[in-house]
């Protein structure tokens, strides 16, 4: 393939925490399986994500430069000549900056462009309010035609490069750059439009994505030890969304906490509330998420702490939901 700027030139790759190593050498797997899988990025490199693809595949890469709008573009051209197309992106400039380019040159056209959106939520926060990724689950969510996945860990987003092709169309996946509970021991058995059970539980409910996964599971594991069953679900599929999972914790567990690494508005806890509201579910419900105003800057596991997004804090507003328990 012609035309190609230097793959190793990169910049932002330096910073791609190691978390992800697992999953660069799964996609370099992928893209052995398959000649016509191609990375696109713009000025993204060769980090723990891509740098295994590229340095086996480096005629299938295109470096696009600072240019996130002709990346998308130049995408949904290519997937029309029958390439299966993946997008790196920095969160920050996603589907925040390319809103128009995703709507319209490839969820109107149907057109299957994968986008792995990487360092969301608070993960580049340091580098300023500018940076942080955390209205992206409520833009894409609003985009018709565009599939959303969020996978809570490094073995849920490896398993998800195959779950990509059970969806008709293009797909937004949101990498959380997390790593501080992890849910999966391995790539796990995923599913289009479903929910992951991770505990079985009658107390109460928590679904988290991402991150919120994660924190979940660690506070599902400290209220056991205080006696409440509390089940998991691992909301890796944010559309289309297990609305039957939502229906059924609500039924049989009677309370819902969602936890997320995004603001309260637009995101999990919304698309949750929006399937207790029609199905006329009055159980007690509440969002653990990022507040709906301009967040401060700091290290990420700064941020977390700052803006209860921890173990603990999970447990401690699971708790409040349950006062008489």
């Amino acid at each position: 393939m012609s035309g190609m700027s230097d793959p190793f030139s990169f910049n932002a790759g330096a910073v791609e925490s190691s978390y992800v190593g697992n999953l660069g050498e799964a996609f370099r797997f992928y893209g052995a399986q398959d000649e016509d899988v191609l990375l696109i990025s713009p000025d993204l490199g060769g980090g723990p994500v891509t740098g295994p693809f590229i340095q086996s595949f480096p005629d299938r890469f295109i470096d696009a430069g600072i240019a996130e709008g002709n990346a998308m573009s130049i995408a949904a051209g290519m997937a029309c000549y029958g390439y299966k197309v993946f997008v790196l992106q920095m969160g920050a400039f996603g589907a925040i900056k390319c809103a128009e380019q995703i709507r319209t040159d490839i969820a109107f056209t149907k057109t299957p462009v994968r986008i792995l959106s990487a360092w969301s939520g608070l993960a580049m926060g340091f580098f300023g309010t500018s940076h942080h990724a955390v209205e992206d689950i409520a833009i894409t969510r609003a985009i018709p035609g565009l599939t959303v996945f969020a996978p809570a860990d490094d073995n849920a987003a490896t398993a998800m490069l195959k779950l990509t092709e059970q969806a008709d169309g293009p797909v937004f996946i949101r990498l959380t750059d997390a790593n501080i509970n992890p849910v999966y021991e391995a790539p796990p058995k995923l599913e289009l439009g479903r929910f992951g059970l991770v505990r079985e539980g009658c107390d109460a409910t928590i679904i988290g994505t991402g991150l919120g996964a994660q924190l979940a599971v660690g506070a599902a594991d400290e209220l056991a030890k205080e006696g409440l069953s509390i089940r998991v679900l691992d909301a890796y599929s944010l559309k289309p969304l297990d609305e039957e999972a939502i229906r059924a914790a609500a039924a049989e567990t009677g309370a819902i906490l969602t936890v997320e690494e995004h603001i309260v508005s637009g995101g999990l806890g919304t698309a949750v509330g929006e399937v207790l509201a029609r199905n006329r579910s009055g159980i007690p419900f509440s969002i653990l998420g990022l507040p709906d105003e301009t967040l401060t800057v700091g290290m990420p596991d700064e941020l977390y702490a700052h803006y209860g997004l921890t173990v603990a804090n999970t447990a401690q507003r699971m708790r409040e939901l349950l006062p008489s328990r």
